[in-house]
């Protein structure tokens, strides 16, 4: 069987007119007014979620499921207006872009917030359930006892911590992105994607042109930002310098992530320049589906990691809860390598398979 190509004009072999660009944008926009819709059927802004009935959590779920469906359209009509900006009217979609920009990190705060909390939680639960299966059998050491008592005992205080902090952070994340939709800026967002969904105004040098360049420089400089990362580095599962950083004072994001961070973006932009062209009945690329799933577990690992620092630089917390918030903050950067690992993997068979 061929082998499916990163290159975005293999296996397109002729032009691709500025028409499938049109339809793409028209049928995103008619994605993102389906979702709005979709949203104000469910409604939202009722009780907290444990007060909901259960009638209440179907329509909470189905009000998010409206919001990633709104994201994930609006994330797609940016991208493909960055990548074929010449072929668009400039005053258009310059002016479209940041908002449309705006809307999709407003509405995913309030679930990146719920997602870092349960991943969190989920390896506090492992690894203190680990320490007191070890501590119960005896097999290790006085000194590692101890040790892992610490973290039995701290990591419940830790837990309650990180929700406090990240349960507060999800709710002001949830009443910003109601007052956002209910907010003259998204109406002036939602009315332009309205106008999307019939009329896509194109640029008069789109007559004449073939979509297939602006893809390919959208994959050359996403092969150029991944010669940048430190690869053979990532060939190992762990890099003890990921753990440097560690909790120090600076609240800055570690220094080790932005690169990896900025592939990911590029990586989504040329999937979504693969679809301009391929259209909405294309193969999935499993290799490069792959290197996407890794990039954003490198993210998820590297935003829970900087939650745990950030908790643990609390004043006057317990000892044993610091502990075992540095414990936790290190479990997430090795998540983090490992992410790394899991791209270098899937990117080294995408460039053994395209040569």
């Amino acid at each position: 069987m061929a082998m499916q190509h990163l290159d975005p004009s293999d296996p397109v072999t002729g032009p691709v007119t500025a028409d499938a660009l049109a339809a793409y944008l028209r049928a995103q926009a008619t994605e993102f007014l389906r979702a709005l819709r979709a949203g104000r059927e469910a409604g939202d802004g009722g009780p907290p979620a444990r007060a909901r009935t259960r009638a209440g959590e179907n329509g909470s779920e189905e009000s998010a499921d409206a919001a990633l469906a709104l994201r994930r359209s609006a994330r797609r009509i940016s991208g493909t207006l960055h990548t074929y900006r010449p072929l668009l009217d400039a005053d258009w979609s310059e002016g479209m872009r940041p908002e449309l920009a705006w809307l999709s990190g407003t509405l995913g705060r309030e679930h990146a917030y719920a997602a870092r909390l349960d991943r969190l939680v989920t390896a506090l639960n492992r690894l203190s359930g680990a320490a007191s299966f070890s501590a119960q059998s005896g097999a290790a050491s006085s000194a590692g006892d101890a040790a892992k008592g610490s973290l039995t005992v701290g990591a419940a205080k830790a837990g309650a911590l990180l929700e406090r902090q990240l349960t507060l952070a999800r709710t002001r994340a949830h009443s910003a992105a109601l007052q956002a939709l209910g907010s003259s800026r998204f109406h002036a967002v939602a009315d332009s994607v309205a106008v999307l969904a019939s009329e896509v105004p194109l640029a008069p040098a789109a007559a004449t042109a073939d979509l297939r360049p602006l893809a390919r420089a959208a994959h050359e400089r996403l092969c150029d930002a991944v010669s940048g990362l430190p690869l053979i580095t990532a060939g190992h599962p762990y890099n003890a310098e990921a753990l440097i950083h560690g909790l120090s004072p600076d609240p800055a994001p570690h220094p080790q992530d932005a690169p990896w961070h900025q592939v990911r973006l590029l990586l989504r932009l040329h999937r979504y320049a693969r679809e301009v062209l391929r259209g909405k009945d294309a193969p999935v690329d499993v290799r490069l589906l792959t290197a996407g799933q890794a990039l954003n577990r490198h993210r998820d690992a590297s935003e829970a990691a900087a939650a745990a620092a950030s908790a643990a630089r609390t004043p006057r917390i317990a000892p044993a809860t610091a502990y075992a918030l540095g414990v936790l903050h290190a479990d997430q950067r090795h998540e983090v390598e490992a992410a790394r690992f899991g791209f270098q993997q899937a990117w080294q068979k995408e460039a053994v398979s395209t040569r």
